[in-house]
């Protein structure tokens, strides 16, 4: 949809005002631009605001932006009602779809911005029908599946002047601006190399997708719920929540986590797209003498290093390590014996020239190393902070939203999220690569399965978005989606 598209959808709207159908809608608090158009500004207005996946993570986000005093939760829209009760619940006057192009269709003249909590391979399409029509987004972490997808909603965030964030709550959080304030000061020099890791995944990965397929509950629009995903039978388990360790809807232990803790080392040391990565992952026993390499599912852990830019041109690359499924880095010798490392479970250690520094999940806790010299160490606040820190982080983008695209900062916009999350997902596409199969003849002339991805380091040429040195992971940059999904 052009800009054109946009206008009009703003002119119809008043025109809508003029015919009284919000009354008969039920909503009884008009949305903000039938009131002045385009940049109206009102101290009194309240962002109306449409849910898509309202379920778990989605329900708390909707609380959390009506929670602000500044929002009203005016649609509400999910293909699984069990998922949706709470929510329906907890707002009555809320009218719901189970099909976002439906509620698009039929209600985007009354509503101002969208809140996007669906699993991951449907939040690009459903980001991008948001603001073709002109409504802000907040869309939960990973911003997409694909890297192409990211790229583009990245692209049409500027284009179509909307007010985006990124549900990476960390991003507000006042750790983060501590870390860089630290770190602007020189006390730790200059950085090159970085760890972050997790105990995740908590959901099966790293196994054979089942057999046996079950029946849908009746609840669940399955073919909905599918979307931009390949048409596959239902089965139990996947949902609500252990379709994350499966390619085909999630994007694993580095999506579920990394836009927490990556962000931190990201938002301190400015990095972007890295040049190169390459990785190890861990596999399961299948039977008592046999490891499984399962390329429809996650691997149950992994180890993959990114190479950055350094800051500055005498530096050196910085290079990023991410771990996860129990992996950890070696305890910093100036970590006592009895102290936590970053937050027991997870954490991001930056090591400089001079000295280290870690954090918890969402920047919690930041220490320097030793963790004594966190208390000895009292810097003029450089970075200002967010209302509410981590707790702000939504209804900062609801005040944003009601002021208008460049009017307010948020922490997490999709020119920031857009790169962070391409990142984590360059390094799934190394992931992905490890379990490509080919067949070469060996000495003997019979067929022989080897792995070509899994001892290279993979070049990335980020302004076209492709591998330059191994063309079979290419395939995982950009998706073909079935009839009736478009981007």
């Amino acid at each position: 949809m052009t800009k054109t598209k946009k206008i009009s959808s703003l002119d119809s709207r008043r025109d809508f005002m003029k015919k009284s159908a919000i009354a008969a809608s039920g909503i009884m608090i008009v949305p903000r631009h039938v009131l002045g158009g385009p940049g109206f500004t009102a101290p009194s207005d309240k962002l109306l605001i449409a849910g898509i996946g309202v379920g778990g993570k989605g329900q708390s986000d909707l609380l959390s932006f009506y929670e602000s005093g500044k929002a009203e939760i005016a649609f509400l829209c999910d293909v699984d009602d069990r998922r949706a009760a709470v929510s329906r619940e907890r707002f009555p006057k809320a009218k719901y779809y189970k099909d976002y192009r439906e509620l698009f269709d039929k209600e985007s003249k009354n509503f101002d911005a969208v809140s996007i909590a669906s699993p991951d391979h449907n939040h690009a399409v459903q980001t991008m029908a948001a603001m073709e029509r002109g409504k802000h987004v907040y869309v939960q972490k990973p911003l997409t599946h694909d890297i192409y997808e990211a790229r583009k909603l990245t692209e049409a965030a500027e284009e179509y002047k909307v007010v985006t964030q990124m549900g990476n709550q960390g991003a507000s959080g006042d750790g983060v601006r501590k870390m860089k304030e630290w770190y602007d000061a020189g006390l730790i020099g200059e950085v090159e190399e970085v760890y972050v890791w997790t105990n995740r995944p908590v959901w099966p990965q790293g196994i054979p997708w089942p057999k046996n397929s079950s029946p849908v509950p009746s609840e669940l629009d399955w073919k909905l719920w599918l979307g931009t995903a390949p048409c596959k039978d239902y089965v139990d388990g996947l949902v609500p929540f252990n379709w994350r360790g499966w390619w085909d809807y999630g994007t694993g232990a580095l999506g579920d986590m990394g836009c927490h803790l990556i962000e931190p080392p990201f938002s301190v040391l400015g990095l972007k797209y890295p040049k190169d990565v390459e990785c190890s992952v861990g596999s399961l026993y299948v039977d008592e003498f046999k490891r499984g390499y399962f390329p429809e599912s996650c691997p149950p852990s992994s180890h993959v290093i990114m190479s950055f830019d350094g800051k500055s041109s005498v530096s050196k690359d910085i290079k990023l390590h991410w771990m996860d499924g129990g992996i950890k880095p070696m305890r910093p010798e100036e970590l006592g014996p009895e102290e936590t490392f970053g937050d027991g479970g997870n954490g991001a250690l930056i090591i400089g020239s001079k000295g280290k520094m870690m954090c918890g999940t969402y920047g919690l806790n930041p220490q320097l190393l030793p963790t004594s010299k966190t208390e000895e160490v009292n810097l003029p606040q450089k970075y200002s902070r967010v209302e509410g820190g981590i707790n702000g982080h939504y209804a900062q983008w609801v005040e944003a939203a009601i002021a208008g695209h460049g009017k307010k900062e948020v922490s997490s916009p999709f020119s920031i999220a857009g790169p962070l999350t391409e990142s984590l997902l360059i390094a799934n596409l190394a992931i992905r690569g490890y379990d490509i199969q080919k067949t070469r003849k060996d000495e003997e002339g019979k067929d022989q399965i080897y792995y070509p991805g899994r001892d290279i380091k993979m070049i990335w040429d980020a302004e076209n978005m492709k591998v330059t040195n191994f063309d079979e992971a290419n395939q995982f940059v950009k998706r073909d989606y079935p009839e009736g999904f478009t981007l």
